[in-house]
Order: C-alpha cells, then structure tokens, then sequence
C-alpha cells in the first residue's frame, strides 16, 4: 500500500522548511505523490490541471527479493488515480537507473500510454553494468531500450507545462532533475535536511561531482520545491517526508548545507560510504532498469533469470 499525498509535505522535518515552504503552489500544476514504503521510494504524478496531460516520474514495480517474484500494487494504485482523475499521460520519466527499486515503466506505458525516458548518459551505467553482469552479447548500450534519450537542457510539454532536464550526476553519471513550474524533481541527489545527500559509491559516481550538481540546485530560486525520489526517514522524525525547498537546503542539510565546501562535503560523504551496505535491491534493480524495466530475456525453459554477481560489488 502506498501512501498519497498532493501538493504538500507530510511534516517539516525543521522549522525553517515550513518557513520556506511555498504558500501558492503552481496554479497550473497538481503533483500527487504515491509512496512506497518498502523501498521508501517517492511516485510522482505532475499534471496539468487545466489540459489534464500528465507525466509519471520515478515508478515501482513490486518485488519480492525472497521468492523472485513482480507485481503491481503500488502501479495499480497509480493507475486507478490517474484513470479517476482523466489523465493523459505524455511520459514516464526516470530521474536515472535506480538501485533500489525495480521501475514500473514498461507496465504503465501499456496500460497508460506515454513515452519512457531518461538522461542521455544511460549509456554509460548501461556499459558498466553490462560487464559487472556480463549480460547478453547484444545487449545494447546505446539506450535504445527508452523512448527518449534526454540531453541538459531538452525540453518537454506536459499539457501546456514545459519540463526543463538538468543533467545532475554524482550519484551516477546519467541522474538528471526535471524542472516544472516552480519544482524541480530531483531524484537521489538530495534528500530531506535533516537526512543528508545520496551516496555516491556505485560505478561512475563521484562525490565532487554531486557537490556540484547539488549547486546547481541552490542557484535555483529559494521557493523551489523540490521533491525527492526517496526519504528513509531521519531518527528523530516519526513520518515520511518528500518535498523541501532550495532555501531549507541551503540552509540545514546536514551534509551540505551552503556553507560547507567541497573538500569537507568529499571527505565525509567518502568515509560515510565506505560504511554502508550494498541496497538489498541493487542486483535486480539495476538489471532491470537499464532494460528500462524490460525482463531479461527468457531461457530456453521459457524462465527468465537475473544474475548474482560473487565478490563483484
């Protein structure tokens, strides 16, 4: 079960975030947040509320690490919402190829219509992880397995919204945000103040490379809401949370708020990372998302597997 929220916060997890927070959302824009708690993963529905064309960013497609096997409750739920409300559904966006939840892109497109896509520098998580796995021989690492391979700076129409791309990387070289009205989507670069950043310990990510990303955030005017892709929830708040604003970043994050530098940002998101754990869905999550969540291809017994790299993460 997801939980569902539209155009505000949960809770502000500081005071200076309710300060912040912008009182007159986009009159133009609804946003309806699904979130999925076992992957604390933030669904976006951004639509405009006058055309009634929408865009999906970030999706789940259920998973049970145990038993290997997808479903789709938390799409479906998507899907019922965006039928209730007489939505069309112009893209299905992924902020990049996330390694701890399994996409529901392919699915929603068949039931939604849209097109899929992501930044254009998949192709290089797609040449990593195509050896980490040795997946396939043909398998393609030109991304051809998305509609549409998304450059800095390309714009789309959502209805008459114009979606911005910013290519953000750090906590992999393909992470991009979507700009939409006053909010930009941010995907794993940022979370809530009081949680800190994403790590950056996969293959291609790198911390000074976020620092800069995360900049390019804070030149974004302070009323910019920004809603994030996941919150893991910080130990002193009692609820989930997914949208802040630039001025409560700026302000509190406690890994990099304005008035840290690069070099200490560097260091501790550096010595941070060396103590974590892999995700617990970062093996078929990053099998599938490259495929833009396209199954492996089945064997000869008609059963389709996903491979265990030993000693190789």
């Amino acid at each position: 079960m997801a939980f569902l929220s539209e155009n505000k916060s949960e809770i502000s997890p500081v005071a200076l975030q309710e300060e912040t927070m912008s009182k007159v959302p986009d009159p133009q824009m609804g946003v309806r947040t699904f979130f999925h708690e076992p992957t604390y993963t933030a669904t976006h529905v951004v639509w405009d509320l006058a055309i009634r064309r929408a865009a999906v960013i970030d999706s789940v497609l259920d998973y049970d690490h145990k038993s290997g096997r997808t479903s789709t409750e938390v799409a479906d739920e998507l899907i019922a919402f965006v039928r209730d409300q007489e939505l069309g559904v112009d893209w299905i966006l992924e902020t990049h190829a996330h390694a701890d939840h399994v996409t529901a892109a392919p699915y929603l497109k068949e039931k939604l219509g849209g097109q899929t896509a992501i930044g254009e520098h998949i192709t290089k998580v797609q040449e990593a992880f195509k050896t980490v796995f040795n997946l396939e021989p043909d398998f393609p690492i030109n991304g051809s397995q998305f509609d549409r391979l998304l450059p800095d700076g390309e714009t789309l129409t959502i209805g008459g919204l114009t979606c911005r791309v910013m290519h953000t990387p750090g906590h992999t070289p393909a992470c991009v945000t979507y700009l939409i009205g006053d909010a930009a989507f941010v995907g794993d670069t940022i979370f809530m103040p009081d949680y800190g950043t994403a790590r950056v310990d996969f293959p291609g990510g790198d911390a000074a490379t976020l620092y800069g990303s995360i900049h390019q955030l804070f030149d974004l005017p302070d009323e910019t809401r920004l809603f994030l892709c996941h919150d893991y929830k910080a130990p002193d708040r009692d609820v989930f949370s997914w949208e802040t604003t630039v001025a409560a970043e700026k302000a509190s994050n406690i890994q990099v708020r304005e008035s840290i530098d690069q070099a200490a940002f560097v260091e501790m998101r550096t010595k941070r990372d060396a103590t974590l754990d892999m995700p617990v869905l970062i093996l078929p999550s990053i099998q599938i998302n490259i495929r833009a969540g396209a199954l492996p291809p089945a064997e000869k017994n008609g059963v389709r597997y996903l491979k265990i790299p030993l000693n190789a993460l």
